[in-house]
């Protein structure tokens, strides 16, 4: 594998890890309402479990409440039940065939709870991307002990290596601080 190529592929799972960041941080409800949030949820459809936007419509009706317009009428109790039933802690109400789920309004313990959790989930990711940088520095030393790479390159390619890890850890810092900033602001 040359130079080129280890970089690239460092930078796509980079890259991947700050896109798990970005998911498992949308799933850290705030005290607005996203359509996002009900994405993980299965609902069991003839006897298998399907995500939810498979079976139904989900959208917004205002900045505290998410509709649900399942795509057959039957599905709606099943719904209900699945969203009740997932760690969201949301109640939903039904109303004929749409179901409405308000978003509760966060104290400010679990606000600060929440923070925490995503400090953790950062420093998750942190910890992957360093791992990332750690495999990448591993296979050009080898190269470096077989001989097919020169170690100035090899310096080199270690110095492109961080300043990616770097920028990585950035942005997981920036994305980590925005979600902090939306959960405790009021």
């Amino acid at each position: 594998m040359n130079v080129a190529d280890l970089k690239k592929q460092a930078e796509v799972k980079m890259t991947k890890s700050l896109e798990t960041l970005k998911n498992d941080l949308g799933k850290v409800r705030t005290g607005r309402a996203h359509a996002g949030l009900l994405d993980h949820i299965q609902v069991d459809y003839y006897g298998s479990m399907v995500p939810l936007k498979q079976v139904a419509n989900v959208t917004l009706s205002d900045a505290r409440t998410i509709t649900v317009q399942p795509w057959e009428k039957k599905l709606g109790l099943v719904i209900e039940k699945s969203i009740r039933d997932s760690d969201l802690g949301l109640n939903p109400i039904s109303m004929g065939d749409i179901i409405r789920v308000p978003m509760p309004s966060l104290t400010e313990e679990r606000r600060k709870e929440l923070a925490k959790i995503v400090r953790s989930e950062g420093e998750h990711a942190k910890v992957a991307i360093r791992n990332i940088r750690r495999d990448a520095n591993t296979t050009l030393k080898d190269a470096l002990k077989a001989k097919t790479l020169p170690e100035d390159d090899e310096k080199r390619a270690q110095e492109d290596v961080q300043k990616l890890t770097d920028r990585f850890i950035h942005d997981v810092d920036k994305a980590v601080a925005e979600k902090e900033k939306d959960l405790l602001s009021v």
